[in-house]
This record gives structure tokens, sequence and C-alpha cells, in this order.
């Protein structure tokens, strides 16, 4: 009996990463730096900021956590790019591609 074939995940193979898959990470880090957020009735196409009671540090948090855990830079002048999940998807999208190759 061999090892078991191995698990593909978006963090092992990011240029796998769909736009979903992106969403929900950045989702995941909001539950993290915001626990009390209800992000189920997240709408993608809306401002993050105007659906929840996100501060300019919690924004700041949503950068690093992208640099720490997955190794994405967001330079300053970017920020406007995560206004929404929509917008984050398709902004860390080629990024997440770029870290794959």
């Amino acid at each position: 009996m061999g090892l078991p074939d191995p698990v593909w995940t978006f963090e092992t193979n990011p240029e796998n990463m769909t736009k979903d898959d992106i969403k929900q990470v950045v989702l995941d880090i909001i539950a993290d730096i915001a626990p009390d957020e209800d992000l189920a009735a997240v709408k993608p196409e809306v401002r993050l900021r105007d659906q929840l009671s996100l501060d300019s540090m919690d924004f700041l948090d949503i950068v690093m956590e992208l640099r720490k855990k997955h190794g994405i830079e967001v330079p300053e002048a970017d920020y406007v790019q995560l206004a929404s999940l929509d917008s984050c998807a398709e902004y860390l999208h080629p990024k997440f591609e770029a870290k794959g190759k």
C-alpha cells in the first residue's frame, strides 16, 4: 500500500486559485481580524468599508496578512484596488498566478 496522492490546494498551487478562492482568502482574513462581523451577507460588488465596520487599521491588517500568509505584496498606491471582494479578486488573481510560476 503506497502513499496517498497529495491533495493540492490553492496554498500549494497558487496559480490554480480562482477568483472565488481569492474572495474566500480575503473573507478568512477579515474573519480573523474582525470576528464579530457577519460575513455571510457581504455583497462582492459593494465596498467592504460600506458593509463592514472596518477602520483603516483593519484594512492595513488585511494587506499585512496577504503578505504574511500568501507572500502577496500590495503597494500603498494600489490599496484602492481592494475596495470590494470583486475588486480584490480582480487585482489579486494575477498576483497569485505569478506566485505559482
